[in-house]
């Protein structure tokens, strides 16, 4: 069965963001997608601090959550992260955790398919939306999208259920993931993956 990994980058276990990634996860189940919800937000995460220890460890070199979701996110077909907005930018715990989730981890995101999910109040959405997409489309991992940005607006988790536009941009999401997970799976099988080159490496050491 396929499988989704979701982060909640919210402090809140049942808030506005929370809101937003269950009306994801009532669509996975009725398209037979598995999923498991993790919750980053309200743990203690610091960020990356470029020592380069997790290429000899395979691992962060801060044994936290991090490595504890490593191998969930290796095994998943896709991967959901949720945030809220803070300061017109995602919340800084799931900024310190996915720099380091994607950096630490050795193994192939390719064709693994992300979505990036927003929650505010009223502004910031869709720059806090930009600044996570990046982390999938540098890994070679298709991006969903839905009817609308993946974004909710509210201040409490009950102005979340007001905002029928916001759902129902989550369950479209849910249904766009959840086909291309499935045809991403078929062509694989059919077709192979595509070829993915990584002998280039361009850092103008020369100045020029």
């Amino acid at each position: 069965m396929a499988k989704v990994l979701i982060l909640n980058g919210s402090p809140h276990t049942k808030g506005c963001t929370a809101t937003a990634l269950y009306e994801m996860v009532k669509v996975f189940e009725t398209e037979s997608i598995e999923t498991e919800t993790i919750q980053v937000g309200n743990k203690i995460v610091r960020g990356c601090i470029a020592c380069n220890k997790c290429q000899q460890l395979k691992r962060c070199v801060f044994d936290d959550l991090v490595n504890e979701t490593a191998p969930k996110f290796e095994t998943a077909d896709g991967l959901v992260v949720g945030s809220p907005v803070y300061y017109g930018s995602p919340n800084g715990t799931v900024l310190s955790f996915m720099d380091r989730l994607f950096y630490s981890t050795q193994f192939s995101k390719h064709m693994k398919v992300g979505a990036a999910v927003v929650s505010c109040r009223r502004g910031g959405n869709t720059a806090s939306f930009d600044v996570l997409n990046k982390y999938f489309t540098i890994s070679s991992m298709p991006v969903a999208s839905s009817t609308y940005w993946n974004q909710v607006h509210g201040f409490i988790k009950e102005d979340v259920m007001k905002d029928l536009e916001g759902l129902q941009t989550m369950r479209n999401l849910a249904r766009n993931m959840s086909f291309m997970i499935k045809s991403i799976a078929d062509g694989k099988d059919k077709y192979g993956y595509p070829e993915s080159e990584h002998n280039v490496f361009t850092s103008f050491p020369d100045g020029k």
